[in-house]
């Protein structure tokens, strides 16, 4: 049996991709192989498609670094034919094939049960950046959210898109920063009551303490933003920090962390344990609003994929991308 996919190869350090039939006996080892329907296009896809980071050693390659479908067959007493899983994270599309195919075959300790009330589609249009958002969200609660806005950069992204719709969802008030001011009835409609212009955040810190600005903030910038908006943050709240997209320097002083008692938590979803994946995946079911997610959603098919990896890395892709490995 034969199944499309994107294949990605090398030579001399130059890395292409290409539509490909591929057979059935190139599939990696794994205990539950799933028909794909969806995966997503994330930051992290566009480098690889790209060659950026070496974050593949070995080709050819499938990428896709999450992907939702049904169970076809397993040697796993957990998952039965017919069962609809949704994977994220365990460096698929890095180390391990991932979810631009028609078929994946995979560890069944990777996998999650889709909750009932999502479907296959909805589940990436979350995907791994609606994941990692809700993640993030779950550590500011479980420290305590402070009574000002909570903060949100990178907000037009994939990841700050869902945080910023739920954080509103949650009942929070929430400040969207973005560099982008076109996407400001965007954010505005997914629940943001306070644009922030990028600028505000972006120059170095004036002084190691600032007016508390910010009850609660995931970060998906880094860099100068991380730096700028801790100086910012009410007393005992919180950043979450994850996705760096503005770079992992840090120029900082202890004094938040000593004065203010702020806390910043590195949110990581790539082996993230099954209980709090769990957990996660029914949050999102419970408060994702179904409208709004098919709005900030794009579907693509698996030819547009390698054109859009560039797009995504330049900043130019609102929301989220799914991509239909069936067209």
């Amino acid at each position: 049996m034969t199944f499309r996919a994107v294949r990605l190869t090398e030579e001399d350090r130059k890395v292409s991709a290409e539509i490909a039939e591929l057979e059935d006996s190139e599939l990696p080892e794994g205990e539950v192989e799933v028909g794909v329907s969806y995966s997503t296009l994330n930051y992290k896809d566009g480098m690889i498609l790209n060659g950026i980071g070496r974050l593949v050693r070995n080709y050819p390659h499938v990428p896709g670094i999450d992907f939702s479908g049904t169970v076809s067959s397993s040697t796993d007493s957990r998952y039965a034919e017919g069962d609809r899983v949704v994977l994220t994270g365990w460096r698929v599309g890095e180390v391990h094939w991932g979810g631009y195919a028609e078929k994946a075959r995979v560890s069944g300790d990777w996998l999650v049960k889709l909750p009932d009330g999502l479907s296959e589609l909805q589940a990436m249009s979350v995907g791994t950046a609606g994941l990692t958002s809700m993640l993030a969200m779950q550590a500011l609660e479980d420290h305590g959210i402070g009574s000002a806005p909570v903060l949100v950069t990178g907000a037009a992204g994939g990841v700050g898109s869902v945080a910023v719709h739920l954080l509103s969802q949650a009942g929070y008030k929430v400040a969207a920063s973005t560099g982008r001011p076109e996407t400001s009835d965007y954010l505005t409609k997914l629940g943001a009551d306070e644009i922030v212009s990028r600028e505000e955040l972006s120059e170095p810190p004036a002084a190691p303490l600032a007016s508390e600005r910010w009850g609660g903030c995931i970060d998906a910038v880094g860099d100068t933003t991380l730096a700028h908006l801790l100086t910012e943050m009410q007393y005992g709240t919180s950043v979450a920090a994850c996705g760096l997209a503005g770079g992992n320097q840090l120029n900082t002083t202890v004094i938040p962390f000593l004065l203010r008692g702020v806390n910043l938590i590195g949110i990581d979803s790539v082996m993230c344990p099954f209980e709090v994946r769990e957990r996660a995946w029914s949050r999102l079911d419970e408060l994702l609003d179904r409208e709004i997610l098919s709005e900030m959603t794009t579907l693509v098919g698996l030819a547009d994929v390698p054109e859009l990896a560039s797009d995504i890395l330049a900043g130019r892709v609102q929301g989220r991308t799914v991509v239909d490995v069936g067209i």
